[in-house]
């Protein structure tokens, strides 16, 4: 049985992240694939199907949902992460608050389907860095 703060948890983010179903079909790839890896994801998607279905009967949005998901095999929804900030701090740079910005900015690259190896994503770092210095520690 869940306890209360964690059924709390789980309802609110279910009052939060009910409306959007209806821009799945638009979300960037690295966006939806989060989305879709939300916990206890499959209580969101009832969740859509009983409001939709209440309100308007259109399932259009769940059908493209249950599609992604049948479709997008784990390792693609949840990949290894490439880097680390160990990796980022053997690179040269120094431990601070951008190391999330920059590994978050990978894992995007890396779910878009735009970077598959360690050595693409230290390049990736490397570009990103220096096109945008506020990241460079």
């Amino acid at each position: 049985m869940r306890s209360r703060p964690q059924m709390s948890r789980t309802i609110a983010s279910l009052v939060a992240n009910h409306m959007k179903f209806r821009d799945v079909p638009r979300m960037r790839v690295a966006t939806q694939k989060r989305f879709l890896r939300l916990p206890g994801f499959a209580a969101h998607l009832e969740l859509h199907r009983l409001d939709c279905t209440a309100s308007h009967g259109d399932l259009t949005n769940y059908d493209y949902t249950l599609e992604k998901l049948a479709a997008t095999p784990a390792e693609q929804m949840r990949p290894a992460p490439l880097l680390t900030g160990d990796d980022l701090i053997a690179a040269g740079m120094k431990p601070g608050p951008p190391f999330k910005d920059i590994l978050a900015a990978v894992e995007d690259a890396q779910l878009e389907g735009l970077l598959d190896s360690k050595q693409q994503a230290l390049e990736f770092v490397a570009q990103l860095t220096l096109s945008n210095p506020d990241l460079a520690t």
